[in-house]
């Protein structure tokens, strides 16, 4: 079983950026601590390479993928850069999958039709595959009840992306006790609410414009006034911590839960993020937290969220 530790990081940079500094922001993060990498997959391209550049760069941290775009990979594929990953660096990599959105998929030339019958067929490829992923190496983006049941039945669990803590609530009680919750958390380093939102509103635009999410937050009661264009600001606030790093650790309505209230909201408490100004790149696009030692499905929910500063 892949020890993911509490706490974890979500980054762009860490796929995209320049790949000297990824490696060496890698082995950082490692040394101080956090417990997993995770690298978006969404666009497509050759993610597991990239994944592998990080374990390279690495002796003990894990490396997930947040996510695999399944219209973007065929399951075949994707099964033998997995055995390949674990055959060169051990139980190290966790594969995440997700279906990604209309908005994105159609400029592929697929046609969006169906994603949770899309989903349960990939996980079908990757069990019927000469060298299978198991499904505790594996884990599901996951939104709506019916794509978290299948998340809960198939994989060790889910990773949802911009949701607000109530989410994570409602996911763990669906899921139960036994399915890890890895929800990714954003993060805006900067005491100032006002100034932190205009940080956070180009991201939270730019997902905004995507329907899963919109309809994802419609059903936890956030009107169309708080879904126009970047958000309200209780929209802002409810997905995007902010604030200073003691602000950001403490659990707050729009961060994470306290561990006394996990027993009723989560079913295992949604731990609050230890991420603060550790790294001496200030001025980087700095990752996320996200928690689970070692799926933490009882304990703990694993986090994940970005921080800018």
């Amino acid at each position: 079983m892949i020890r993911l530790g509490r706490y974890g990081a979500w980054s762009t940079q860490l796929r995209f950026g320049d790949p000297g500094l990824a490696a060496e922001v890698a082995a950082e993060l490692e040394e101080l601590g956090l417990g997993t990498l995770w690298i978006p997959g969404g666009l497509g391209g050759d993610v597991l390479a990239d994944a592998r550049r990080l374990l390279a760069a690495t002796r003990r941290i894990p490396v997930a993928t947040g996510i695999v775009n399944i219209w973007a990979h065929e399951p075949a594929d994707i099964a033998v850069g997995t055995a390949a990953l674990r055959a060169g660096h051990g139980p190290r990599f966790l594969l995440g999958l997700g279906v990604s959105h209309d908005e994105a998929v159609r400029p592929m030339g697929h046609d969006y039709a169906r994603p949770l019958a899309r989903m349960s067929a990939f996980l079908d490829g990757l069990d019927t595959a000469p060298e299978p992923v198991a499904r505790e190496d594996r884990i599901v983006a996951a939104l709506g009840p019916r794509m978290l049941d299948l998340a809960g039945a198939r994989s060790a669990g889910t990773h949802p992306y911009f949701t607000p803590v109530e989410h994570t609530a409602a996911a763990r009680e669906r899921l139960g006790p036994g399915p890890v919750v890895a929800p990714e958390i954003m993060a805006v380093l900067d005491p100032d609410p006002a100034a932190a939102r205009e940080t956070a509103r180009p991201t939270t635009a730019r997902y905004l414009d995507r329907r899963n999410y919109v309809n994802n937050l419609r059903r936890s009661g956030w009107t169309d006034g708080d879904l126009a264009g970047a958000g309200s600001d209780a929209l802002v606030d409810a997905i995007v911590a902010h604030g200073d790093a003691d602000a950001i650790r403490a659990p707050r309505r729009w961060s994470w839960p306290s561990q006394r209230d996990a027993s009723a909201r989560c079913t295992g408490s949604c731990s609050e993020s230890r991420w603060g100004p550790t790294s001496s790149r200030k001025n980087q696009q700095l990752p996320s937290a996200s928690s689970s030692d070692p799926w933490y499905a009882g304990d703990d929910t694993p986090r994940s969220g970005k921080i800018s500063s």
